[in-house]
């Protein structure tokens, strides 16, 4: 089996102020990033232990630059960018997705730095009508291709969310919010401990959790923030205005992760 492992930042243990993800406090940054790897070759060594042939690892967060050099485990192979992960994904080089610090849709109580792609334009999103996060986006990605997601790791709410999404996978809370940019964590040999055998008890649930499938055609629905920012995505292809903050845009296949976008 081969395990494809998504990641992000806000979800990472120890990531527990709002500066900790911003480039521009470098100093809080590169701290975080190192966080990052050690949250990551957990689930690494995990998925290993439990007799995966390989592990691919994407870098999710912003510029997808943020693994330090000689930090990630080297018996993970680094996926480079979209266009690597869309095609491993349709060639079914992998069986099952993890995503390792996630965190909560826009618009979620008690989660930790919540936010939908930009927290700074992007208000609510739909798939369907069914508001929906990262999470929600990248299953319906991998399960269009019949790859489910099966374990999550990032705040309460993020873990929280999987599960409504996705069922009972496996989760690995490694920290609570404390209003919306703080958060209190787990030590980090508590987090690492817990998202290894998150890894290991997911490999038990291959061909048990199902991939999550939207229906197709779809409509993916957007209300930004502010009117100008709606007006600057009426440009995209395939994208209309609804109202003043609304657009949508009508979905008939997912041939790459970014058909989810508007």
């Amino acid at each position: 089996m081969n395990i494809f492992i998504m990641t992000d930042m806000e979800g990472i243990t120890g990531v527990d102020s709002a500066d900790n993800v911003l480039i521009e406090t470098e100093e809080h940054y590169i701290s975080s990033c190192r966080k990052l790897t050690d949250d990551i070759n957990a689930a690494v060594d995990g998925y290993f232990s439990a007799g995966a042939k390989k592990v691919f690892v994407e870098d999710g967060h912003g510029s997808g630059k943020n693994f330090l050099p000689g930090t990630l485990d080297e018996r993970a192979i680094l996926v480079d960018g979209i266009k690597d992960y869309d095609r491993l994904t349709k060639s079914g080089e992998y069986s099952a997705m993890a995503m390792i610090g996630t965190h909560a849709m826009a618009g979620t109580e008690n989660a930790f730095l919540d936010h939908t792609q930009s927290s700074t334009s992007w208000f609510d999103y739909t798939i369907n009508g069914r508001s929906s996060g990262e999470i929600a986006q990248s299953a319906a990605f991998v399960g269009r291709y019949d790859i489910p997601i099966i374990m999550v790791s990032g705040d309460i709410a993020a873990c929280e969310e999987a599960k409504r999404f996705l069922g009972d996978i496996a989760t690995a809370p490694v920290k609570r919010a404390v209003g919306r940019n703080k958060a209190i964590s787990l030590k980090a040999e508590d987090a690492h401990a817990l998202i290894r055998q998150a890894a290991i008890d997911s490999m038990q649930l291959i061909g048990k959790i199902k991939p999550f499938k939207i229906l197709l055609p779809a409509e993916l629905r957007l209300i930004l923030q502010r009117t100008d920012y709606c007006e600057g995505y009426c440009n995209h292809p395939g994208v209309e205005k609804v109202n003043s903050r609304t657009v949508r845009k009508y979905l008939k296949e997912i041939n790459s992760y970014l058909d989810l976008m508007l």
